[in-house]
């Protein structure tokens, strides 16, 4: 195997990675993954891969000279860095905008044939958002020093390995009442981490460049309707009530101050925008990659963990 053959990976570590090295090293690519600790991250990310074809890289410091060297060994850089939340201000430009804009850069100068960028779907509007703004900004800069590149637009990618369904299943486990941001009525279309896998793959192997596409699974939900589902496959019965705004501000901010907020005010502001498609792109469907998973059977496969009883509990 040639090392055109291989497809470079920033952010391996998160779940469209891992989902990624499994599907790539399963079809014959070596799968070259980028972390920045390996004594943290390495063994997780082996478990994902077929025996042989991957490597694991460290990177502390995104030194230009290391990423071209990382480069000239691939044929197709991905990049899936992106957080949510930030730890210090700045952190959605420099992680959002920045990062992307270095790397395009670097790509253009080397044999990459294909560099695919994800961003968000749905942020077009969210121009109070930091995040969206952020978001944007790595779209544009990607596409002014990469004109080829593919531009992915998700909507939530959900899976075991979320931080969405995961998140909402733990805390509807045990809080008797559920707050409704918006009434609960802001619309998402989910797709499931394998379809958004899949999605990738099918890019690189029809070798489609510069498009920007939204991703989307089959679904159309409600947050409400959502939360409902969860309920259902959790085995709970809990009351959904909507909060007033000013009152979701407050929850917020206060959310907003632990380690790993459940919410602050920037996803609030999100959380007022549908999650839907733009129809300014295309989607995945008009590029006859479908995306199948239904929602409902997919979070029905690890949702036995958030049970009383887990595995051996039986729905009401």
């Amino acid at each position: 195997m040639n090392n055109q053959d291989s497809i470079l990976i920033f952010g391996s570590s998160g779940q469209i990675g891992k989902s990624l090295i499994r599907k790539f090293t399963k079809n014959n690519y070596r799968v070259i993954a980028v972390t920045r600790s390996i004594h943290r991250k390495g063994y997780q990310i082996k478990t994902q891969s077929n025996y042989g074809y991957l490597d694991l890289e460290e990177i502390n410091s995104f030194r230009e000279d290391r990423i071209s060297k990382l480069m000239e060994r691939s044929s197709v850089c991905i990049n899936l860095i992106g957080i949510l939340y930030e730890q210090k201000q700045k952190q959605f430009d420099l992680i959002h905008s920045d990062l992307p804009s270095l790397l395009s850069k670097i790509a253009s100068k080397t044999s990459i044939k294909q560099f695919i960028h994800i961003s968000a779907l749905g942020i077009e509007s969210a121009t109070d958002s930091n995040y969206a703004v952020s978001k944007l900004s790595g779209e544009k800069k990607v596409r002014e020093n990469f004109p080829e590149s593919i531009i992915l637009k998700p909507s939530i990618v959900y899976s075991i390995d979320d931080n969405f369904t995961t998140n909402f299943m733990k805390l509807l486990s045990f809080l008797p009442v559920m707050p409704l941001y918006y009434h609960g009525n802001t619309k998402f279309t989910p797709i499931h981490v394998s379809d958004l896998s899949n999605i990738i793959y099918e890019i690189v192997e029809k070798k489609i460049t510069g498009e920007t596409i939204e991703c989307i699974g089959p679904e159309v939900f409600t947050f409400r309707e959502i939360l409902t589902k969860i309920l259902k496959s959790i085995n709970k019965k809990r009351l959904l009530f909507p909060l007033p705004l000013f009152l979701a501000k407050l929850n917020a901010k206060l959310f907003q101050l632990m380690p790993k907020p459940l919410l602050t005010m920037d996803q609030l502001k999100l959380l007022k925008y549908d999650n839907v498609i733009s129809k300014k792109y295309k989607t995945n469907f008009d590029i006859k990659i479908n995306a199948n998973k239904k929602f409902d059977e997919e979070i029905n496969r690890y949702s036995y963990n958030w049970t009383s009883g887990g595995q051996f509990s039986k729905k009401n």
